[in-house]
C-alpha cells in the first residue's frame, strides 16, 4: 500500500473543503465516499469509530472528523490542515455573503446557483444512508437502535447527546447480555486493516504520533487555550473591554463548549441571545444567515460567522462597518473552531489507544447505529426543507411533526433530486459530477423560471 504524502493530502482536503455542501450528513457522506470507499485511507471501522467520538463533542462533527483522520495521517499538521480546509472555503464564502447582505439585503444570484446543489445533496445522502447501512447494521438488534434513535431525534426532539450516550449505555449493557448482537469486529484487534494506508502506517509502525502522553496532553491544552484566549485579550487592548468584538468572543467561546448536536441543536440559544440580549440582529435574520450556511460548502455552524459580522456591521464602534464586520466574522469563527482542534488533539490519542477494547467496541457499535437514525433525520429535515417551499413543526402532545405544505412543492427540486439519485445509486457517478451537473441545472431553470 503506498504512502500519501502530506502534499497529495492538502490536495484532497482542499477538494472536500470545496465540495462539503449539506450539512453533516453530506459531508460525513463525502468523506466517506472520498477517503474510505475511493481512495482507501482508512477502514470502515476506524472511520465509524472516528465519527463515534466527534458525535460525543461539542461542535460541528463532520469538521472534527476531518480533524481526526488529518492527525492519523500526518499528526498535528495533517490535523490543521484538514481543519482548515474543512472551514477555509465556507469562510470566504460567508464573509462576502454576508457583506452583500448588509449592503444589498438579498442575493438571488445565491439561490439561483445553489438550488439545484441541494437537490444533489439530498441524492448523496440517501447514498451515504445505503452505504453505511449496509456495513454498520448487521443484525436486528443494531438495526432497532437505529431505529429508536431516529424516532427520538425526529419525532421526539430528543436531546442529541442524550440519544447517542443512550446507544453507548445499550451497547454495554447489550455485550454483557447478548454479546453475539454486538460483533467484536476485529480480526486486525481493533486497529485497521492493512491494505488501507493507515493500516499500512500501523503495521510499519509508522503511527507513534498516536500514542498518549500526558506531557503532550499538557503541552497541548496549554497551546489550544492560549490560541483560544490570544485574540479576546487583543481586542480588548486594542478596542476596549466592553467593545462588541470582546462580547461576541466571550459568548461564541461559551456556545463552542454546548453546542452539542451541531448548528440546529443551537440555533434557537444564538437566535434568542444575538437578537433580545445584545441587539445583533434583527428577528428573522438568522434564518436568512442560516440560509446561506446551507448553501456555502463548511459545517452549518457558520451561521454564527453571519451573526458575527452582522452585530458588528452595527456596532463599529470606531471603525468602518465593512471593517467591524470582517473583525466580527473572524473572531466568532476562531474562538468557534480552535476548540474544535483542541478536543481532537487532546482526546484522539486515548481513542485510539482503547479501540481494541470488546467492551468500547460494544458500545461504538451501538453509537453507529444511533449515528445512523441521527443521519437519517437530519436527511429528512434537510429534504424536507429542500423539496418544499413551506414546510411547518407541529406539536401534538411529546410529539414533534414536520409537515410540509403539499401546495409548495417544488416539482424542479424534486426532479433534480431523483435524477441525482439515480446517477448516484444507479450509475455510480461521483460527488463532482452529480454536484456540476445539478447546480448547472438548477440555476438554468431559476434563471428561466
Amino acid at each position: 500500500m503506498r504512502r500519501v504524502s502530506f502534499r497529495e493530502a492538502l490536495a484532497v482536503w482542499a477538494r472536500i473543503g470545496l465540495l462539503s455542501f449539506g450539512g453533516p450528513a453530506g459531508q460525513v457522506a463525502l468523506m466517506h465516499k472520498e477517503l474510505v470507499d475511493r481512495r482507501k485511507w482508512l477502514d470502515e471501522e476506524r472511520f465509524l469509530d472516528a465519527l463515534n467520538y466527534c458525535m460525543l463533542l461539542p461542535g460541528p462533527e463532520a469538521q472534527q472528523l476531518a480533524v481526526y483522520i488529518g492527525w492519523l495521517m500526518h499528526g498535528t499538521r495533517g490535523g490543521l490542515a484538514a481543519g482548515l480546509l474543512f472551514v477555509l472555503p465556507g469562510f470566504v464564502s460567508i464573509l462576502a455573503l454576508s457583506a452583500l447582505y448588509a449592503d444589498l439585503h438579498h442575493v438571488p444570484i445565491v439561490g439561483a446557483v445553489f438550488f439545484g446543489l441541494k437537490a444533489a445533496v439530498v441524492a448523496l445522502v440517501v447514498e451515504a444512508v445505503v452505504r453505511i447501512g449496509k456495513r454498520a447494521l448487521k443484525n436486528r438488534v443494531l438495526v432497532g437502535l437505529a431505529l429508536a434513535s431516529f424516532v427520538a431525534l425526529f419525532f421526539f426532539d430528543a436531546p442529541f447527546p442524550l440519544v447517542i450516550l443512550a446507544a453507548g449505555a445499550a451497547g454495554l449493557v447489550g455485550n454483557r447480555v447478548a454479546p453475539a448482537m454486538f460483533p467484536f469486529a476485529s480480526k486486525t484487534d481493533g486497529h485497521a486493516e492493512p491494505d488501507t494506508v493507515i493500516g499500512a502506517m500501523a503495521a510499519a509502525g509508522e503511527l507513534a504520533h498516536t500514542r498518549p502522553s500526558t506531557a503532550k496532553s499538557v503541552r497541548t491544552l496549554i497551546v489550544c487555550v492560549a490560541l483560544w484566549a490570544a485574540p479576546l485579550v487583543a481586542f480588548g487592548l486594542a478596542l476596549g473591554w466592553d467593545s462588541v468584538w470582546l462580547e461576541q468572543g466571550v459568548f461564541f467561546s461559551k456556545a463552542a463548549v454546548v453546542t452539542f448536536g451541531g448548528a440546529y441543536a443551537v440555533l434557537a440559544y444564538v437566535a434568542q441571545r444575538a437578537v433580545d440580549t445584545f441587539g445583533w440582529l434583527r428577528a428573522g435574520e438568522m434564518v436568512d444567515g442560516l440560509g446561506l450556511a446551507e448553501t456555502t460548502p463548511g459545517p452549518l455552524i457558520m451561521v454564527v460567522q453571519f451573526v458575527g459580522f452582522m452585530g458588528a456591521y452595527r456596532h463599529p464602534g470606531p471603525l468602518s462597518p465593512m471593517v467591524a464586520g470582517a473583525l466580527g466574522a473572524c473572531i466568532t469563527t476562531w474562538v468557534t473552531f480552535v476548540p474544535c482542534f483542541l478536543w481532537i488533539f487532546l482526546g484522539a490519542p486515548y481513542v485510539e489507544t482503547v479501540r481494541g477494547n470488546r467492551w468500547l467496541r460494544a458500545a461504538l457499535s451501538a453509537i453507529t447505529a444511533a449515528v445512523l437514525g441521527v443521519i437519517v433525520s437530519l436527511s429528512l429535515w434537510f429534504a424536507a426543507h429542500v423539496l418544499f417551499g413551506h414546510v411547518d413543526v407541529r406539536h401534538v402532545g411529546a410529539l414533534r411533526l414536520l409537515v410540509p405544505d403539499l401546495a409548495s412543492i417544488q416539482p424542479a427540486a424534486a426532479v433534480l433530486a431523483m435524477a441525482a439519485m439515480i446517477a448516484t445509486l444507479r450509475f455510480h457517478l461521483g460527488p463532482p459530477k452529480v454536484l456540476l451537473a445539478t447546480t448547472l441545472a438548477g440555476a438554468l431553470w431559476r434563471m428561466i423560471a
